[in-house]
């Protein structure tokens, strides 16, 4: 009964922010993206509902945890089965360095960066440059990449079943919008709400793993355990941001048992208390997350352009 009280008032709310958003567009545009604001709120939540069903944390079954995931897809855009796997990917090599490439933000080491020819470099610094990370690759990510299996795609026919399913479902309901609303109505609503809440989205699962306590090894030192611990920050939120981001801040207790639904997670913290203070950062603290860009083998922590160009004069 929670899970559906959880899922009606972030499903409803959205859905009426979105019919307020088309009613309101005679009356100027400006009224509308203010709308998307608290409209991208209600979807990032979705998403992290969606989120919790791939970890078959939500509903106790798993195929009402699936076809949940399968239909708020739809919505978010994120093709569910294909999401999970790469996500469960993430779960199971976070924080380590020798295991990089499916379900992270790509992050090099001091030495990779280095042994890079200049061109590379530039592509990398272009990609953690901040309107990039944050601004179009939300956008690539969710409007492109999705679409296709990608990391997956030679692997046979599998695992393009849940990428084009969701692809004709997007259209589907797409279509079905236009009909009734006309093109123009619709992508002036549903654009802004997409695009912000994608670029949230991707703010979010990066404070979660790029921060200054972050922990990173290589797989002789790893293990899954404390890794989900020290490689996850607790991202302390006001209370209103928790609701719309499904207390997923509570990130490191989230990794070290996924099976956790999201409005359990404040409870866990209340119990064991000392949890509180691993790995805590607050918003003021992201901020500064943005400059951290690459991992430092020796000083063991994520340091910025910057800190590399002052080690290399050090060093000159």
């Amino acid at each position: 009964m929670r899970s559906l009280f959880e899922l009606a008032i972030t499903l409803v709310p959205f859905a009426l922010l979105w019919l307020a958003m088309w009613l309101t567009l005679g009356l100027g545009y400006w009224f509308t993206l203010i709308l998307a604001v608290p409209a991208a709120g209600l979807l990032v939540r979705l998403f992290l509902i969606q989120h919790d069903c791939g970890h078959g944390a939500f509903f106790r079954r798993r195929r009402t945890n699936d076809w949940t995931g399968r239909v708020l897809g739809v919505l978010t855009l994120t093709p569910y089965d294909y999401w999970k796997r790469s996500h469960a990917i993430h779960h199971a090599t976070s924080g380590n360095l020798d295991r990089r490439g499916i379900g992270d933000i790509d992050t090099l080491t001091v030495r990779e960066y280095l042994a890079l020819p200049w061109r590379r470099r530039l592509a990398y610094r272009l990609y953690r440059n901040p309107l990039v990370l944050f601004g179009i690759g939300p956008a690539y990510l969710f409007a492109l990449q999705f679409r296709l299996p990608v990391g997956f795609m030679r692997e046979g026919w599998r695992p393009w079943i849940s990428p084009m399913a969701t692809n004709a479902a997007i259209a589907a309901v797409a279509a079905l919008m236009i009909w009734a609303v006309g093109i123009a109505d619709f992508l002036a609503v549903h654009v802004p709400i997409a695009l912000l809440a994608a670029s949230i989205g991707v703010w979010l699962f990066y404070v979660q793993h790029q921060f200054d306590e972050t922990a990173w090894a290589t797989d002789r030192a790893w293990n899954v355990h404390d890794f989900a611990l020290h490689g996850s920050s607790h991202y302390d939120l006001p209370g209103i941001l928790k609701w719309f981001t499904a207390n997923i801040g509570v990130h490191h207790v989230h990794h070290l048992c996924s099976r956790i639904p999201f409005y359990r997670l404040p409870r866990v913290l209340g119990d064991h208390p000392e949890l509180a203070a691993v790995g805590r950062i607050t918003m003021f603290d992201s901020l500064k997350c943005v400059r951290l860009t690459l991992w430092d083998e020796t000083a063991q922590r994520l340091i910025s352009f910057a800190d590399l160009r002052q080690q290399l004069r050090g060093a000159a």
